[in-house]
């Protein structure tokens, strides 16, 4: 008598949750994989470099983000959009020409083994760098940064294409040329 009571109670259970599974998915949240422009990357110091972190970072923190089939249920899709925001507001391989919240972090973080996240790379295996491929991409991103961090390149854009701040507005300053008149 009590195993079809507790049976009756499972099955109200699942089709409760079943239903909740499928009413979640009208929520519009986590479904709009939009990938904008690839606008500027780093100057990588090597291919390797960048294979690397296109491997382990960049379905987080680039616009050229690889959505899986189940990045359209949700709650996966909801959680799945939230870190792509995020990884992309703090770090953007693809925006390198705009200052980058959490970009003299990003060698710590792998080096303690935060980055790439382990549910990640449950999921993504190839994200799984050996210690020896992580020892190559900390090295190579440090390169990368010395060679051109987002600073000196949004430096770069203000003192060399636009300097309508300084007062010569529709006239572009070449390199090494004075923008004093």
């Amino acid at each position: 008598m009590w195993a079809r009571k507790f049976l009756r109670h499972w099955r109200k259970l699942l089709v409760g949750v079943f239903v909740l599974l499928v009413a979640i998915q009208l929520i519009p949240y986590g479904r709009t994989h939009a990938n904008p422009p690839v606008v500027q990357e780093p100057q990588w110091d090597s291919p390797a470099t960048r294979e690397l972190a296109r491997r382990a970072c960049f379905d987080c923190h680039s616009n050229e983000t690889v959505w899986p089939w189940y990045s359209n249920i949700a709650p996966l899709s909801w959680i799945i959009q939230r870190d792509v925001e995020e990884g992309r507001r703090k770090l953007n391989f693809s925006e390198w020409n705009r200052p980058q919240e959490e970009g003299g972090e990003i060698t710590e973080v792998i080096r303690e083994g935060e980055m790439p996240p382990f549910y990640y790379v449950i999921t993504h295996p190839a994200a799984a760098l050996s210690e020896q491929e992580k020892q190559i991409l900390i090295a190579g991103l440090e390169a990368t940064l010395r060679n051109t961090s987002p600073a000196t390149a949004e430096s770069k854009e203000r003192n060399g294409r636009n300097v309508s701040e300084a007062g010569h507005e529709g006239r572009e300053v070449g390199e090494g040329e004075d923008d004093r008149d």
